[in-house]
């Protein structure tokens, strides 16, 4: 079966070599959360998550080296994305909003929108993910990151630049330009691991 989810994802780098992917989703299998994708400097690719049900959820979709369950916070919205822990503060400011200006079906997504979005954002609207499950990536917005900031255990890393080198946790890289896009993804897998996965997940 497909399984909705809808939110914000924010994809940013640092002068440091830290690439950051925050997710703030409001619809869900497993209810509203937050995550945050995050890439070293030295490649090693590690998903934070304030429950371990959620880690278990997104490293069922895409490939990790680590999860980790911090004391995770994302508030905002796609003018102002904060995530933040004991240990790491990012801020994240978007600018003025480039809406789609209409719903798009997932045969749309995948044929027509696919070879545009890769053309014009160098991203992806379709693909399998590493672990095999299908996916739809329909944008409804999407604003340019245009101010914030990272801080890391004290050290200011300063302002959001582009997302470079690759993360490489998915089929599909988070566009190269610094962004805050509102988006409706579809997760499909046809092995039903992932419906049983979720099916434990849940609370009885």
């Amino acid at each position: 079966m497909r399984h909705a989810m809808a939110g914000l994802i924010a994809g940013a780098g640092f002068a440091s070599g830290d690439r950051l992917v925050v997710g703030h989703w409001s619809v869900t299998p497993l209810g509203p959360f937050s995550d945050v994708m995050w890439a070293s400097p030295d490649g090693t690719r590690t998903l934070w998550v304030a429950d371990e049900r959620i880690g278990a959820f997104i490293s069922a979709v895409y490939e990790f080296d680590a999860v980790e369950v911090t004391d995770l916070v994302v508030e905002g919205d796609a003018r102002r994305l904060t995530a933040r822990a004991d240990w790491f503060d990012l801020t994240l400011t978007g600018g003025r909003a480039r809406p789609i200006p209409f719903r798009r079906p997932a045969w749309f997504t995948r044929h027509v929108e696919g070879p545009i979005a890769r053309a014009v954002m160098g991203v992806r609207t379709y693909g399998v993910s590493p672990t095999g499950v299908r996916e739809w990536y329909r944008a409804d917005a999407w604003r340019p990151v245009t101010g914030g900031h990272l801080t890391v255990r004290g050290e200011d890393l300063g302002a959001p630049g582009p997302v470079r080198p690759a993360a490489g946790f998915g089929f599909s890289e988070p566009p190269e330009r610094p962004t805050i896009t509102r988006v409706r993804p579809l997760l499909e897998d046809p092995t039903g691991a992932l419906d049983a996965l979720l099916d434990r997940l849940r609370p009885a």
